[in-house]
């Protein structure tokens, strides 16, 4: 597999341990390492302490270096239920699925440490494909025509790189991240396999429906990525009972009873329900709720048995 490097802080020492191997020609890379401190400590096998604190999580997140966007965005995800619900420990080998502006990978390898690696899968762009486009985008917005949308300007690894960056410059004992470009299909690395503690997908598993993932294959690469007693924490918006995953371009929700139920065919078990972003009075029949209020959310957390 062509592979190309972003190497800084501890990077160049996986790379030298053979974590990630090599490549020789200059193409567009499936991965790409980046590395937030200069320890040389992260290898595949690491040793998993017990998991934090919330107290701990809670000074994490306030740390002041995270940036003021995040900060915003912590209003919604409640990082601090998250990450305790989460339950990485120091040490373990992550992986952020469909992983976006690095939200979630950020927090995973600060609460990781450097004895650990967050893996943070993104689609790689195909300018002679352009990906589906749901019917209306998520919080109800009005959808912009194609013509209208910039070519962007920065791929998922330059922003993954300017994070693991910042957090260096700031002196923060944080995992390395590793980029990896690949299908949602099967978004698990071939080094990552039978090593994976913790697995997170967060408000994307709905997106499937549209985007015309094989939703099976996903969970089943997932399954057989992670260690025995893994985990696999999923977050998204609820659904009305009945309704599937029918209304993921719409509405961007998915019925909480069919999503357990596809992922547990892949041989999970659920253990766990967070009930720190739900909203009972969230109708779920519309995009955006109204009156205006936060989206009934669910998170779950299934084991690998």
């Amino acid at each position: 597999m062509p592979i190309r490097f972003i190497l800084s802080g501890s990077a160049a020492a996986l790379l030298a341990a053979g974590l990630l191997g090599c490549a020789s020609k200059p193409v567009e890379p499936p991965m790409v390492m980046t590395s937030a401190t200069s320890s040389s400590t992260a290898t595949s096998t690491t040793t998993v302490a017990n998991p934090l604190s919330r107290d701990q999580i809670a000074t994490i997140v306030a740390s002041p270096d995270r940036s003021a966007a995040d900060r915003t965005n912590d209003q919604r995800r409640h990082p601090v239920d998250l990450m305790t619900f989460v339950g990485a420990r120091p040490g373990a080998t992550a992986l952020d699925v469909n992983t976006g502006g690095g939200y979630t990978a950020e927090l995973l390898a600060r609460v990781i440490g450097p004895g650990g690696l967050v893996w943070a899968q993104g689609r790689p762009r195909n300018p002679n494909n352009p990906p589906a486009r749901p019917a209306a985008p998520e919080g109800g917005a009005a959808t912009p025509p194609p013509a209208a949308l910039p070519a962007p300007a920065r791929t998922t690894a330059d922003v993954l790189a300017d994070r693991s960056a910042a957090m260096k410059a700031a002196g923060v004992a944080a995992a390395p991240i590793a980029y990896y470009a690949a299908s949602l299909d099967n978004p698990v690395p071939p080094q990552a396999v039978g090593k994976l503690d913790v697995v997170t997908l967060m408000f994307n598993y709905h997106d499937f429906g549209f985007l015309g993932v094989d939703r099976a294959s996903t969970n089943r690469a997932i399954f057989d990525a992670l260690k025995p007693g893994g985990v696999y924490v999923i977050a998204d918006h609820a659904g009305r009972p009945g309704t599937g995953i029918t209304e993921s371009g719409t509405l961007h929700r998915i019925e909480q009873s069919f999503l357990r139920a596809e992922v547990e065919a892949a041989g999970f078990r659920q253990v766990a329900e967070g009930d720190f972003l739900r909203n009972p009075n969230d109708p779920r029949d519309q995009n955006a709720p109204n009156p205006p209020q936060p989206k009934d959310e669910f998170v779950l957390k299934f084991v690998k048995p």
